[in-house]
């Protein structure tokens, strides 16, 4: 049942996001941290919850059909009568769905064991919201009278620095020589004609050092590493550090569907010239046009189970973005949900996320728990926020690390086809996870 509440949207001075991220050192906290140009639509916004009403975790069993669960807990804490606001959320449910969540959404089971929730969502009543376009700021409480925490700066830059410790060294799954020749095994599956592409990963773990706190860690990787889709999640017994730059879902409120894979990936130089060249190259390159052209006809596949009929579209195919670090080709596949769905239905019929999968997408899926080292945990998943208008938005859980009690992890990879070089794949694979590396003190 709602909370009988009388939801409210109060504008306080602006200041900028920093200001407030000591009111994340709570047990339980979040941020949804756009960063980079605030011009661009999915990076204008970012959203504070310094406590969290409530946790939901849902269990293996409950996750093959999670969409009871999941309504179940959306309409106890949605207020009974939400305020209307052109603000793109203003409180609902956020979290993630774990990779190994999505393979049981599939009918699969993983071979690895994995130390990561499965599926975790927390109930944001209460937030700040940032414009960080127009430098506007709003606190939203469905609590209606709940007075918003006071900021409280850090201290100097000097008191704050973060000092990696030598003990934080990360270590990889595989050899390089190991990685190539798993390469080489999806090359012979799909010489087999058993798939036609699947996405290799690999993790790297490093010990966390006791009692190291996560803040100023995050702190460190916004800086070097600003994503349309940064976040942090913290509970008492799992982190997410994200600077995701790719989005999985949205849906608005009205029932517009987008995502926006990202497959083809190309370094940055610092030469205006040569990066020109480059980009124009990514652009012309069959076998990453290739990779994108397949993942976006698979999500055209998985939005067509819930979109309307002839809805389905490609609006934007194997365009060139220029990112921090690299750049991609990034197609858009849209749909309009039908009637009889919402929200919950969507994710349960697209999850896990195709452009970390691969095609056809339940055969990849086993054949990438074949060959991987290791559990991808919460990397490969989706994080998520469902508004209590019953929009959406997510990102695929990628240039993230995740962070248990004694250890850290973070994962990178990329979409093998078959003509793809072990060496080039294995190079561009480093290329993903280097900046990680490098804001961690690892490189």
């Amino acid at each position: 049942m709602a909370l009988s509440l009388s939801s409210t949207l109060t504008e306080l001075p602006w200041q900028a996001i920093e200001a407030y991220l000591p009111l994340l050192e709570g047990e339980e906290a979040l941020l949804l941290d756009s960063g980079g140009d605030p011009a661009q639509t999915r990076q204008r916004f970012s959203f504070l919850c310094p406590k969290p009403k409530a946790v939901l975790k849902l269990t293996s069993e409950e996750i093959r059909d999670f969409r009871p669960y999941l309504r179940s807990f959306w309409q106890k804490y949605r207020p009974a009568n939400p305020f209307m606001s052109s603000l793109p959320f203003t409180g609902g449910l956020v979290g993630f769905a774990s990779y190994e969540a999505g393979l049981m959404c599939e009918g699969l089971v993983s071979r690895h064991k994995t130390d990561a929730p499965l599926f975790l969502l927390l109930a944001c009543t209460d937030l700040f919201i940032f414009d960080r376009l127009e430098q506007r700021l709003w606190w939203a409480s469905a609590e209606g009278n709940a007075p918003p925490p006071c900021p409280a700066p850090f201290a100097s830059d000097s008191q704050n620095k973060l000092t990696l410790p030598s003990a934080l060294n990360f270590i990889p799954d595989d050899k390089a020589s190991s990685w190539k020749n798993k390469v080489e095994k999806i090359r012979a599956y799909i010489e087999a004609g058993d798939i036609f592409q699947a996405n290799l990963t690999m993790r790297w773990k490093a010990e966390r050092p006791a009692n190291m706190p996560l803040l100023p860690l995050y702190t460190a990787l916004r800086q070097a590493c600003p994503a349309p889709f940064g976040a942090f999640l913290n509970t008492p017994d799992f982190g997410l550090l994200s600077a995701s730059i790719e989005r999985f879902l949205s849906l608005s409120a009205e029932g517009l569907i987008e995502t926006r894979p990202i497959k083809g990936t190309a370094p940055i130089h610092a030469d205006p010239l040569l990066n020109n060249k480059i980009q124009e190259a990514l652009s012309k390159d069959e076998k990453e046009l290739a990779e994108n052209l397949m993942i976006t006809d698979l999500m055209r596949n998985d939005l067509g189970r819930v979109s309307k009929i002839a809805t389905v579209t490609v609006p934007q195919l194997c365009v060139v973005e220029r990112f921090r670090h690299v750049h991609h080709l990034v197609s858009s596949v849209q749909g309009r949900l039908q009637d009889h769905y919402d929200v919950f239905d969507l994710l349960q019929a697209t999850l896990p996320p195709g452009s970390v999968t691969g095609a056809p997408k339940h055969q990849a899926l086993k054949i990438i728990d074949e060959l991987e080292s290791s559990s991808r945990g919460v990397y490969c998943g989706t994080l998520l926020r469902i508004g209590w208008d019953g929009a959406l938005d997510s990102s695929v859980i990628i240039r993230s690390i995740s962070a248990t009690s004694d250890q850290f992890r973070l994962g990178a990879g990329g979409g093998i086809t078959w003509p793809s070089d072990p060496e080039c794949e294995y190079d561009e694979m480093l290329l993903k996870a280097a900046p990680l590396l490098k804001a961690l003190g690892s490189l």
